[in-house]
């Protein structure tokens, strides 16, 4: 019935992506780390998406890297074990504006869809697709005060944003999510 056309719905879906890891928000930076998480349990990577059992057996201390951490791989993890979105639901893809092409093509007022890419105690960068990442303050995160970031967003959070400011000399942009 319904399950069995999810699964079949879910495996089609992972099945006719370049990588199966594609259709899931683990970032294509880590997709080596899964690769190899999936050949130390001698499986593909495909049959590690979802598997809870296998994923549970994984420990990350192993998985740590230069560039990604205990927490990072505790994400990865966590990303593995829900495979993405709901079949039934068009997969939106993700573009940056293309008319934005440098921090030259930015104005103040611009509303522009962006992926967060760095959390700090002050607020968040997100990448616009160009050189340079703008700045949501904490304070510009949404209506309120907010005393936690990682309470509004999350790493690779897909976006919208208002340019507030643009310092060209200085090579900032300071961005709003409040719209």
């Amino acid at each position: 019935g319904e399950k069995a056309f999810q699964q079949a719905a879910a495996f089609v879906r992972i099945s006719n992506a370049k990588n199966p890891l594609d259709n899931s928000a683990v970032h294509p930076e880590a997709y080596g780390i899964v690769e190899k998480m999936a050949k130390d349990l001698g499986i593909k990577t495909n049959e590690l998406i979802a598997n809870k059992e296998k994923i549970a057996s994984i420990k990350p201390e192993s998985y740590i890297t230069g560039e990604i951490g205990i927490l990072g791989i505790k994400d990865i993890l966590k990303e593995l074990e829900k495979p993405g979105l709901d079949p039934r639901k068009a997969a939106k893809v993700f573009e940056f504006d293309p008319n934005v092409k440098s921090i030259k093509d930015l104005k103040a007022g611009m509303i522009l869809p962006g992926i967060v890419n760095n959390i700090t105690a002050f607020g968040c960068f997100v990448d616009l697709g160009i050189k340079e990442s703008g700045l949501v303050h904490i304070s510009q995160l949404k209506d309120g005060f907010v005393s936690d970031v990682n309470e509004v967003v999350k790493l690779h959070q897909h976006v919208r944003v208002k340019v507030t400011e643009v310092d060209e000399a200085r090579k900032r942009v300071q961005l709003s999510m409040i719209l």
